[in-house]
């Protein structure tokens, strides 16, 4: 064979370089989201990941500036009531700049909460938060989970709010004269997923509650997250508990936790 034909020694082959066997990130990866060993073309990474990145960013960007169709929401939801109400941030751009309007309610849209006919054991709030994409996407089919586990208890109409903070449940939550509050919220996005839904459950709310007095259930999607049914079982243990001690928040999620959990670690008992 020519020199110009052989292989140089003492170099990998090139094809079982790229082999999956040759990828030792390649297990990790399946384990975790996390963008980990990207590998490199030159001093760059392969073009393939930077498109994946950028799209990623556009899509938390999306996500943020999106606006929450609060009709669509209540025709998915009917014939159950919904209230439609927004807080003091008159558009997105305040909302982001002054999270302290979004914690507070709009008067105008705050009166049609005092005719609702409370008091209730529980007042459900679905707001658009940080990815009204999330709320979107996840709210709808979350809430009627969380109702079918729910039963005995008095469910207030549906709120659905507009450029909401969490906080924005406390006042709502008193106007209905709802004994506890859960507000279903689109979490900030990050580069792995723009779509994760949150659930901040508080006891007796009212304007000024503390982050300390509220329990969260956290990253709600179907990208690998929290399912529906394991976010509405712990939902409905923590409701149950909170009612029958009068507390939620540092008073009760440690045990929550360490209770609701079953043997495989599913909480509650297993949803469809």
């Amino acid at each position: 064979m020519s020199g110009g034909d052989a292989e140089p020694e003492g170099l990998p082959d090139a094809k079982a370089a790229a082999s999956p066997q040759a990828d030792a990130w390649a297990g990790l990866r399946t384990a975790t989201p996390a963008r980990i060993g990207l590998g490199r073309r030159g001093d760059a990474i392969p073009l393939a990941e930077v498109l994946a990145f950028q799209l990623a960013h556009a899509k938390a960007r999306d996500a943020v500036h999106a606006a929450l169709d609060a009709g669509a929401i209540a025709a998915a939801l009917a014939p159950r009531p919904v209230i439609h109400v927004r807080s003091l941030a008159p558009d997105r751009t305040t909302y982001l700049r002054r999270p302290d309007l979004g914690r507070a309610l709009d008067p105008e849209t705050g009166a049609a909460l005092d005719a609702a006919g409370g008091p209730f054991d529980l007042a459900f709030v679905i707001a658009d938060g940080l990815s009204a994409t999330a709320t979107a996407a996840h709210a709808v089919p979350l809430l009627r989970a969380c109702l079918s586990r729910l039963e005995g208890l008095t469910v207030a109409p549906i709120v659905v709010a507009s450029q909401a903070r969490v906080a924005l449940g406390d006042p709502v939550g008193e106007r209905l004269g709802a004994r506890l509050c859960a507000v279903l919220i689109g979490e900030r996005p990050g580069l792995s997923v723009s779509d994760s839904l949150g659930v901040y459950l508080t006891y007796d709310p009212r304007p000024g509650r503390r982050d300390s007095e509220r329990n969260c259930i956290s990253n709600v999607h179907d990208n690998g997250g929290l399912t529906y049914a394991r976010a509405a079982d712990l939902l409905a243990w923590l409701a149950r508990e909170a009612l029958a001690r009068g507390v939620t928040g540092i008073g009760l999620k440690d045990e929550a936790i360490a209770q609701a959990l079953d043997r495989t670690g599913t909480p509650g008992r297993p949803g469809p």
